[in-house]
């Protein structure tokens, strides 16, 4: 029994519907990623690209056929646009409109000449460009999530492909006008293709979108909003039940005279001085290193496999860095200055509790001895 080729339009348009709505309540859970509205709004051309060629086949009237090529490059080019998108957090509207305007006027002479094959065949020749192009932007952001980000560029690059396959039985057929839309075998699975891709997209995108509110979540339980850096809470179950020893230094740093800041120059000035303290924390350790503002003025940097001598190396280059900053706050241009104490671990292991505790009594010590110093906890000597 053969497929009822009306019935798998309408499947596809259906399937597309499906994905459009799954899409735009992602979106509505999460407004912030913004790509499920691109997506959302793709899909949904998708699905009036599929109403006006049902009513092209049935009419065969030349004007829906122009109104199906604007519906589908136009609905491709914003899910491209969203894929964009999703890796680059920013939707690339000069690429989008140049993915509209460039079909449009290549299509233009074959519109004119009523030439309905070579508009059917520049419509699928387009819309397997840019469902390619949309699987390559998915793989280039592979990394965030392997599995379903590379299931996606699969699915559209399996899509496209049955758009250039039903491009390659037209222009095999040499035929410039042909009565009303192709029915053959490729337009078949073409139609398949959709309906089983659009409804696994549709899948995905959702599981997609679950597993990066988790990662939001998990960041924002994490992460200090201010600087970006680790919170008290995130550094401590970094180091839970683990042993810090003669390998691993902590410094734990304390910004000089900060009320002072906070009084002449505001709150603001002071949340900028922090930020750019941050900063200097974040160029001058690695990325196997543990950043963290425990609180206030107050922050930690745990370091593991150094050499002795390496920490207060550190500590005084983050020193050193942060006050030869120029900040511009309102009121004028301000330098800090911060003091440090670093302790690390011993043979017998300690725990971070106990590394930071030794760290903030040398801590003491360099404010006691006039600040914007560094100084070492007798327990560097145990190593």
């Amino acid at each position: 029994m053969s497929l009822d080729y009306n019935s798998l339009l309408l499947a596809t348009g259906f399937s597309a519907g499906c994905l459009g709505v799954t899409l735009l309540g992602s979106w509505v859970a999460a407004r912030t990623e913004r790509f499920l509205l691109s997506w959302a709004c793709g899909a949904f051309c998708i699905v009036a690209t599929v109403f006006t060629y049902s009513a092209y086949a049935e009419y065969n009237a030349h004007g829906l056929l122009i109104a199906t090529y604007m519906f589908l490059t136009g609905g491709f080019a914003l899910v491209y646009g969203a894929a964009y998108q999703f890796r680059a957090h920013r939707l690339p509207i000069p690429r989008v409109l140049l993915a509209v305007l460039i079909p449009t006027v290549v299509a233009i002479p074959g519109i004119v000449m009523e030439w309905n094959a070579v508009t059917i065949i520049l419509m699928n020749v387009f819309a397997t460009i840019l469902l390619l192009l949309t699987a390559l932007e998915y793989v280039r952001n592979y990394k965030e999530a392997p599995t379903p980000v590379l299931a996606l560029a699969v699915l559209y690059s399996l899509i496209g492909l049955s758009f250039a396959l039903c491009a390659t039985v037209l222009i095999a057929d040499g035929k410039l006008v042909i009565a009303g839309p192709p029915q053959n075998w490729a337009e078949t699975v073409n139609l398949i293709a959709c309906i089983a891709g659009l409804s696994s997209i549709g899948a995905l995108s959702f599981g997609l979108n679950q597993w990066r509110l988790a990662q939001v979540h998990k960041k924002e339980a994490t992460t200090d909003a201010l600087t970006g850096l680790l919170n008290r809470r995130a550094l401590f179950d970094r180091y839970n039940n683990k042993a810090i020893g003669p390998g691993t230094a902590a410094i734990l740093f304390d910004l000089d005279m900060f009320k002072s800041i906070n009084d002449r120059y505001g709150h603001a000035a002071g949340d900028e001085v922090l930020k750019v303290f941050a900063r200097q924390m974040e160029l001058h350790c690695r990325t196997t290193d543990a950043a963290a503002r425990l609180g206030g003025e107050e922050f930690a940097l745990v370091l593991e496999g150094v050499k002795p001598g390496t920490a207060e190396r550190i500590a005084e280059n983050i020193r050193t860095a942060f006050g030869a900053c120029d900040i511009n706050v309102d009121g004028g241009t301000i330098r800090g200055t911060v003091s440090a104490g670093v302790a690390v671990g011993t043979e017998t292991g300690l725990s971070l509790d106990a590394v930071l505790n030794a760290s903030d009594k040398a801590l003491y010590a360099a404010k006691h001895e006039g600040r914007n110093r560094v100084s070492v906890s007798n327990y560097l000597w145990a190593v």
